[in-house]
């Protein structure tokens, strides 16, 4: 998802770090519908990359290449980060490798599911 923003192109309000802090930030505020952890923690993100042109792109995974949020949820990550202010543009790259596994969660989502 891209942005028009020239006025930005010289000078960024923001440092591609902080901006990648942000968007970490935003992310966790996607939440998997099915199961009550956001995307982040859940262990469905793989990496968040932000270049000195401000652009984000975000490898993720789902829990099951099946999974019935297939359709949406790398949408709503991408979404949300895309409607960043300094962010000039986002992608969401779907991944599979490795497949998901409940080690990649976070152990905040793992208490709240009950595997700790």
């Amino acid at each position: 998802m891209s942005k028009n923003n020239s006025s930005r192109n010289s000078s960024h309000r923001v440092s591609p770090t902080i901006l990648r802090k942000l968007v970490i930030e935003t992310i966790k505020t996607v939440y998997d519908p099915e199961i009550p952890v956001n995307v982040y923690d859940l262990g469905l993100i793989y990496g968040v990359d932000v270049d000195e042109d401000l652009k984000v792109i975000i490898t993720m995974t789902l829990t099951t290449p099946n999974c019935p949020a297939a359709g949406t949820l790398p949408g709503q990550v991408e979404g949300c980060v895309a409607d960043l202010t300094d962010v000039t543009e986002a992608t969401v790259e779907l991944t599979f490798d490795p497949p998901f596994t409940p080690d990649m969660m976070s152990d905040e989502a793992k208490l709240e599911l009950g595997f700790l």
